[in-house]
């Protein structure tokens, strides 16, 4: 693979260096860094200020203490971090604090928990691609074990606790890697590129850029950009071995990037970057098989905005969609037991380009980080009725391009 995969994912990171004014909390060893639980309220650095009161709905839930918060950068552009970035925030007002740096990961630009929460993991996206495996405990770097492709740019964890699967957007191609009883990575059990079909308009090949497990567990679920095309596979859960039973394509040159399940399991959200769409697929547990519908918009008007990222909040109720170019949110309710998406509006982002969105655990908060703002700007989210809330001043954070909140 030439360096052209590569440098399409980095072709709006190299404009971060020029976010002006962004202050970061200071990098900090990995051995050395105080844990982000205990030390919220001694390291103030770049933490959000609340511009409005909690909700009482957000007040009745009670949670307790501050929350882990982990941040994806690249590491080897202009303006970008050390590694990955730590912080906690306050799980009622949004309020980020951040407390340091694990250090030792290279361009770390997606991060996902080990279902037993002791494991951290993160892409190395590189021409050389590589995953990295961290504890938390101590925050010790537990190795990189190569993912035989270039730029990994997405890694999930199977629910089993015992795969971690990745995607090569520069490849085209798919990794499979064991997970050790002390979550370090084993060598690759395997690998499959996507040779066909053929690329779509202007595309010069295969670019994997999701891989997930379907919420039965039945089947793992491939997003390539480049063939336009959603793999599903068998996981061998014994031998960690991959075999294809169905796929579903886009219209030519759509461009599909992320696929997000509506927790009844029948239904899913796929962003398309290209063509500036979303569709909702159904799909069938027994087959695996996956059937996408009508295009539907991205309340961003004509053109593109390259859709990044679509999240769907825990009681299935409303789903919310990035548009980097828009610089906003789209905000959709879920109707028909998930079966359709209905537009209710967009918000702004405040930020730039926002690539990619996570809830908090009980669905009280939406984090958004803004890659060319190098920012984290963090929403309160209103159980009844969807809307959004900025809740302070974005989170200045290099390079901002995942945000993991536990």
């Amino acid at each position: 693979m030439g360096s052209g995969g590569l440098s399409r994912r980095r072709f709006v990171g190299t404009l971060a260096g020029s976010a002006a004014g962004v202050t970061v909390p200071a990098a900090t060893a990995c051995d050395d860094a105080p844990a982000p639980a205990d030390t919220a309220d001694t390291a103030t650095s770049g933490a959000t200020t609340p511009e409005a009161r909690p909700s009482a709905q957000s007040e009745s839930r009670k949670p307790s203490g501050p929350r882990p918060l982990y941040l994806g950068t690249y590491t080897s552009v202009e303006g970008g971090g050390t590694g990955i970035g730590l912080a906690t925030y306050d799980p009622v007002t949004g309020r980020i604090t951040g407390t340091g740096t694990i250090t030792g990961v290279a361009d770390p630009s997606y991060l996902a928990l080990h279902p037993d929460g002791r494991t951290l993991y993160a892409v190395n996206e590189r021409e050389d691609g590589a995953v990295t495996a961290v504890r938390l405990a101590d925050r010790k770097v537990l190795g990189s074990r190569d993912t035989g492709g270039a730029a990994p740019c997405h890694l999930s964890v199977h629910p089993s606790g015992r795969w971690l699967l990745s995607a090569n957007y520069g490849a085209g191609s798919v990794a499979v890697h064991p997970i050790a009883s002390s979550g370090a990575l084993g060598e690759r059990a395997d690998l499959v590129t996507h040779s066909s079909p053929a690329p779509g308009p202007g595309q010069e090949g295969p670019h994997a850029h999701q891989f997930v497990t379907s919420p039965d567990g039945g089947h793992v679920l491939a997003v390539d950009l480049g063939t336009d095309t959603v793999y599903t596979y068998r996981l061998d859960q014994k031998a960690g071995t991959l075999t294809e039973v169905a796929r579903a394509q886009t219209e030519p040159g759509a461009g599909p990037r992320h696929l997000t399940f509506h927790p009844g399991g029948r239904y899913a959200y796929l962003a398309n970057e290209v063509d500036n769409t979303v569709a909702v697929c159904a799909y069938d547990a027994g087959t695996g098989r996956l059937t996408i519908g009508e295009k539907q918009s991205t309340g961003t008007g004509p053109g593109t905005s390259y859709p990044a990222q679509i999240v769907v909040t825990k009681n299935g109720r409303y789903a919310y969609l990035a548009n980097r170019g828009d610089n906003s949110l789209a905000r959709y309710a879920v109707e028909a037991d998930g079966a359709r998406l209905r537009l209710l509006d967009t918000v702004p982002v405040s930020g730039d380009f926002p690539r990619q969105l996570a809830l908090s655990p009980e669905g009280t908060l939406l984090f958004a980080a803004n890659q060319r703002s190098s920012t984290v700007s963090v929403f309160q989210v209103d159980e009844d009725n969807g809307e959004l809330r900025l809740a302070g001043e974005p989170f200045a954070s290099p390079v901002a391009v995942c945000a993991l909140p536990l």
